[in-house]
């Protein structure tokens, strides 16, 4: 605690690092006064039916990506997502279509043009997403409009001031990246997640005190050595690892010397990081766009696919989740450029001939460690329902696992491995004896 606060200390006294500071927490302040400045026209006191819809499922989740912005309906009601699904399909045609790999290939100049699309198809989303949920509002709580005005006159001015909340949250995400402290687009979604913890938490214990049956204390103890347990699994993923298994190790280590350093081949367990959680959760939103939030008018199946603790959409997240991990991890890591550069640098793999066979090597090696990576993370991905045979609260459950606590360890590790950086350039102790802020994490977008 002593070595804490003393870092704490720290990092006032460094002025640079104070000033980031200061803005990260400036713009996640104003971020979280916007998601209670509700929409002109609508009376907050009129939106329980809108709240409790938001209560579980998938709503539940998106509601919770928004800061509760969502069922408040409040300006920043969209909040980042819209960005977060055009980026991932600007990853997709950066990998499907020639033009894309091209631009993405022309390095500053090529992600420039790559972010401008991105906020191009950022508002188009835009457009379409905040009618949709204009129309649901209506549907819930059509008595919070005020008198006087028409839903077809209130429609157009609305769906402005949503796209308007969700990009003014892009640039307050883009200021924190370029001022502040961490990736200010993780860092807002972590913020939102981090807001419904308190409450989260409040019920859960609430409800294992009163539980009629007994035994709430033990309960709750398993819940947080669980709890625990998921978060040190969860590091591992985000971190991932810079060895593959030891009995892959000695072969696939290149013996080259180059500059002093040993070389090793670049191949991790969790190659493919959060990313496949991540496109798959965005894909397991699509039935909300299908029954536009009508969930008890909906099919059995819709149902299904929009009750986060069902069979059917957790078989289906584990499936899309295994898959995106083969995916994302086949697209980052070309096991045939990975054996053209060992063979430019006279590297090589003991047993091995050059080229092609070294190709088919790696692959084949992927593949077999791929596996086992893809199984943790989808364990992690269905975590939360997993915790419904302990009756935990659906609220609380959010944060033992699924996309919500990959973000939530990612922004913090990213955080950490700033806020280090910056003390040991000063000469000052890190946060860390042990340097695991260090170790290459990433962020959690």
């Amino acid at each position: 605690m002593k070595k804490f606060i003393e870092t704490l200390k720290n990092c006032w006294k460094i002025e640079d690092l104070r000033q980031r500071l200061l803005i990260t927490l400036l713009f996640t302040a104003i971020y979280r006064f916007g998601s209670f400045v509700v929409l002109p026209g609508i009376n907050p006191g009129m939106l329980q039916k809108l709240q409790s819809q938001t209560s579980g499922g998938l709503m539940s989740l998106l509601d919770m990506f928004s800061g509760g912005a969502f069922s408040n309906a409040s300006i920043f009601a969209l909040g980042i997502m819209p960005y977060i699904s055009a980026s991932i399909v600007m990853q997709l045609l950066a990998v499907a279509v020639p033009y894309f790999q091209k631009m993405q290939r022309e390095g500053e100049s090529g992600r420039k043009k790559i972010n401008w699309y991105t906020r191009i198809l950022t508002v188009i989303i835009l457009v379409f997403q905040a009618p949709s949920y204009l129309i649901n509002l209506r549907m819930q709580a059509g008595q919070a409009l005020a008198s006087g005005i028409s839903w077809s006159v209130f429609m157009i001015p609305a769906t402005i001031i949503l796209a308007a909340g969700s990009m003014f949250i892009l640039w307050l995400g883009e200021r924190i990246t370029d001022k502040g402290v961490g990736n200010g687009i993780s860092l807002i979604i972590a913020i939102g997640i981090i807001a419904r913890l308190p409450q989260a938490f409040v019920q859960e214990v609430g409800s294992r005190f009163t539980a009629i049956s007994g035994g709430g204390l033990v309960m709750f103890i398993v819940e947080i050595l669980i709890l625990y347990g998921v978060v040190c699994l969860s590091i591992l993923l985000v971190q991932g690892t810079r060895k593959i298994p030891v009995q892959y190790a000695k072969r696939l280590v290149g013996n080259k010397q180059f500059g002093g350093a040993r070389q090793y081949i670049p191949l991790k367990l969790f190659a493919a990081n959060v990313m496949p959680i991540i496109f798959a959760q965005a894909l397991m939103f699509i039935p909300l766009a299908v029954v536009q939030y009508q969930s008890e008018n909906a099919s059995w199946l819709v149902q299904n696919l929009m009750n986060t603790r069902s069979l059917l959409y957790n078989a289906i997240y584990v499936i899309l989740v295994i898959a995106f991990t083969y995916f994302y991890t086949a697209i980052t890591l070309n096991p045939t450029q990975m054996a053209e550069d060992m063979k430019r640098n006279n590297g090589f793999i003991p047993g091995i001939k050059p080229g092609k066979d070294t190709a088919e090597y790696i692959d084949t090696i992927m593949s077999r460690i791929t596996l086992p990576g893809s199984l943790l993370i989808a364990f992690v991905a269905i975590m939360p329902a997993l915790t419904s045979f302990l009756n935990v609260q659906q609220e609380f459950s959010q944060f033992f696992g699924g996309t919500s606590l990959l973000i939530l360890v990612g922004v913090v590790i990213d955080t950490l491995q700033q806020v280090e950086s910056h003390l040991l350039m000063r000469h000052y102790d890190g946060l860390l004896n042990s340097g695991h802020t260090r170790q290459g994490a990433v962020s959690a977008y």
